[in-house]
């Protein structure tokens, strides 16, 4: 079964049962952890919600604000977490460290997760179904501007495409290219351009056009 992503199906990525294998196993480790007494049910359930609660739209304030803040945009390339600290935002996940990498005319970012699924969820929510199948991780290697097709973005031959694998350690930020013909807009107008998938890499901001055209 396929998912669908913004309108489009990806059959050559989403196709694999991955969902019910990390459910089972998510499963086994909670039973684990439990029975071991390094924490409670109640534990677990609270760390769900505060992972639940997170959404794209919190990557999405971050990139608006490097949009229109050219010295926040500065910061968080060169150091990415005190910048995200301006925000209130910190990775929930202490050990590990960000970088952000910012699309231009001249070199596009695609990240994957070779192994599993490391992905800075304290700004973007849960990884989707598609970033962690067996597909996706080894097609996004082998063939990115393939992947990036499917997902309907067509990226030109003379840009170069980097591929980032995200680790345990370390895992990465995409700041997408501003739209063309959003000068006039407010910060929180630019977010509304911003999905999950332009901060992964496998597609670009939405455009003013396209928003209006959904609408």
């Amino acid at each position: 079964m396929t998912e669908a992503h913004d309108g489009h199906q990806h059959p050559g990525i989403d196709g694999d049962d991955g969902q019910t294998y990390y459910a089972r196993r998510a499963q086994a480790i909670e039973a684990l952890l439990v029975a071991k007494g390094i924490c409670t049910t109640g534990e677990v359930q609270l760390a769900m919600e505060q992972v639940e609660a997170r959404s794209p739209a919190d990557g999405a304030r971050v990139v608006a604000h490097a949009w229109v803040d050219a010295g926040f945009k500065t910061r968080l390339l060169s150091d990415p977490i005190p910048a995200l600290a301006e925000l209130g935002y910190a990775l929930a996940e202490t050990t590990t460290q960000l970088e952000v990498v910012e699309n231009t005319d001249e070199v596009h970012h695609l990240v994957v997760c070779t192994l599993c699924s490391c992905y800075p969820s304290t700004l973007l929510g849960r990884p989707p179904d598609w970033y962690k199948s067996l597909a996706y991780r080894s097609r996004a290697v082998a063939d990115p501007r393939g992947v990036m097709r499917e997902f309907g973005l067509n990226v030109a031959e003379e840009v170069k495409v980097r591929v980032l694998d995200s680790t345990a350690d370390l895992r990465y930020l995409v700041l997408p290219r501003r739209p063309a013909g959003t000068e006039g807009l407010s910060e929180e107008e630019l977010a509304k351009l911003v999905t999950r998938d332009c901060m992964i890499g496998v597609t670009d901001a939405l455009s003013p056009v396209s928003m209006a055209s959904s609408a």
